[in-house]
């Protein structure tokens, strides 16, 4: 076994130790909302949003984009759940303004190894083989965070299965401070109708 394996067991054994009464929380989210964010580490979306367990659904993927399936996931969210607020949160120093859609492809083409970055750019270290799937694969990288959150609560809005009555609000959260930044065009953008 890994040591991340075992570290991950044991502070499983900790937590059912407490577990207290949580096996009796509700199904839908007891706050009525949901949360679109990255998967960045350094973003704790329970402590950034005050949310404990049961509050809030909580997506997350490479750059908190609006993807096909986190819209989805959206779209269960308050058809059979019940939220009715959604948040789109984009963090600064994201990873996924370090690349375009083309350097992934190519990288992937070369190896499935870890790839690294320095003064130079991207370079792919491993053997291969690799695969050109990645060519065909839109990574929804972006250059402009606040342009990314406005363009992902818009094309939330603009899905045919979110009712438009769903406000959706764009900020970015700082990773310097951890303050939540409203992105004013993107919360307009998501008004409710």
């Amino acid at each position: 076994m890994s040591q991340i394996l075992n570290d991950v067991l044991a502070a499983n054994q900790e937590y059912v130790a407490d577990f207290g009464d949580k096996g009796d929380l509700a199904l839908p989210p007891s706050r009525h909302f949901a949360v679109l964010t990255c998967m960045d580490a350094r973003l704790d979306p329970a402590k950034f949003a005050g949310l404990a367990e049961g509050d809030a659904h909580v997506i997350r993927n490479a750059g908190g984009r609006a993807s096909d399936d986190a819209i989805r996931s959206l779209v269960i969210s308050h058809k059979l759940l019940g939220t009715n607020e959604w948040f789109v949160i984009h963090h600064t120093d994201c990873g996924m303004e370090l690349f375009t859609s083309e350097i992934m492809g190519d990288l992937l083409s070369q190896s499935l190894d870890t790839a690294t970055v320095d003064e130079n750019g991207w370079r792919d270290v491993g053997e291969g083989p690799g695969s050109t799937e990645g060519r065909y694969i839109n990574w929804m990288t972006f250059k402009d965070n606040a342009a990314s959150v406005v363009e992902d609560v818009s094309r939330i809005k603009a899905h045919p299965l979110v009712p438009n009555d769903i406000p959706v609000y764009g900020y970015i959260y700082d990773c310097r401070t951890g303050a939540l930044v409203e992105v004013p065009e993107a919360t307009t953008a998501g008004k409710a109708a």
